[in-house]
């Protein structure tokens, strides 16, 4: 069977929003390890640099998507346009909170004063997290991804232990603070021992097509090494904290940026995303293609490589195939196919020819949505 190596879904699938949030918090988890040991004396307001640049793509994304929103009104009836602005609305906010905690972490830090307790430092991040058990219920009716929403709400028992003992409020060995932790990791650890089971079961059956299998795996070792380094990790950390070794902070942190990285592959697969996100309406990856004609050309392509020992069964050099509507319109996309002879690769390229898609002709009025809708309950 052949190999295929396919971009177009590749892309199709990526994620731009996750991919942005983990890179930032791999480089801002470096820096921050290198500044503890001692390896760069930088301000604490540098090495925050990373969730600085982070947080303000994410306001002036959700600024010009409001421009946008207000700007052009017949927008608001495109699909679920009003969930995915709302959803855009909601995730502004937490990233405000998300904001007020981290300005009063870098302060505290740079100070090294005790004018400021930990506990305030962690009120916006509590609040957030207070805020998030709502949030998952209404991303769960909408159907819209939550996982910072799930990260928050299930540590928030964790934030307060950790104010607490960075206070001093409480003398408990590490091990204890971090109980609450423990036993999510327990759980993400069950998940991906169900993961590995389920992709030997049906890496063996014969109703599922090789696409399907191989998904299925490749799940299963992403989890594996998203959530095994992080408990390495925090085996390393609490080690540290209670001076059972002497490693540096930069070793210790060493699993935790294979796991961001893992993440930022899965990023590559994990669809979703909000098309309000600087008012662009659709994904990231097709609004790219259709400003930069080089990824067009080069990126938007598919390559079938046939196994060695048997023969090629391609259709012949030259052949095109192209599927339109009817006649006199002009085709939605359009596939290339050739085969090149000397290497046995076929490649295949589709060139995109959509555009927005009107939400009304010059005979019938456009329908507007509201800015606000406040929803009564029953």
């Amino acid at each position: 069977m052949p190999f295929e190596i396919n971009f177009k879904n590749l892309f199709q699938d990526f994620n731009p929003s996750k991919f942005l949030v983990y890179g930032c918090l791999m480089v801002f988890s470096l820096l921050f390890a290198l500044r503890l040991d001692g390896f760069i004396m930088w301000s604490y307001w540098i090495v925050f640099l990373p969730i600085w640049i982070w947080k303000v793509l994410v306001l002036t994304g959700a600024v010009v998507g409001s421009y946008v929103w207000w700007k052009h009104p017949n927008y608001r009836v495109e699909g679920d346009s009003y969930i995915q602005y709302k959803a855009m609305v909601i995730c502004t906010g937490q990233h405000l909170l998300l904001l007020m905690f981290e300005l009063l972490a870098c302060a505290k830090l740079q100070s090294a004063t005790q004018q400021i307790l930990w506990v305030v430092v962690f009120i916006p991040f509590l609040f957030m997290a207070i805020i998030s058990m709502g949030t998952c219920i209404w991303a769960v009716k909408h159907e819209r991804t939550f996982e910072l929403e799930v990260f928050c709400s299930a540590n928030i028992l964790q934030f307060i232990f950790l104010a607490l003992r960075l206070d001093k409020f409480i003398t408990w060995s590490w091990v204890i603070v971090f109980i609450p932790l423990w036993i999510v990791m327990c759980v993400a650890l069950i998940g991906v021992l169900y993961a590995i089971i389920l992709a030997l079961i049906l890496l063996k059956s014969p109703d599922l097509i090789p696409e399907q299998r191989r998904g299925n795996v490749f799940s299963a070792v992403g989890y594996t090494c998203l959530v095994v380094p992080l408990l390495i990790f925090q085996i390393l950390l609490v080690n540290k904290e209670d001076h059972m070794h002497d490693l540096l902070y930069t070793e210790v942190v060493s699993p935790l940026l294979l796991s961001l990285f893992t993440l930022m592959l899965l990023s590559f697969g994990s669809k979703g995303g909000n098309h309000w996100w600087f008012g662009l309406r659709r994904d990231f990856c097709p609004w790219m293609l259709s400003i930069c004609p080089v990824l067009q050309e080069y990126g938007n392509i598919s390559y079938k490589l046939p196994q060695q020992e048997r023969p090629s069964t391609d259709a012949p050099d030259g052949s095109s195939s192209s599927q339109t509507g009817g006649e006199g319109e002009e085709p939605a996309e359009q596939t290339i196919d050739s085969q090149q002879r000397a290497g046995g690769c076929h490649v295949q390229t589709t060139y995109s020819k959509r555009g927005y898609i009107s939400s009304g002709s010059e005979d019938s009025p456009l329908r507007v949505m509201p800015v606000v809708s406040i929803e009564m309950p029953d």
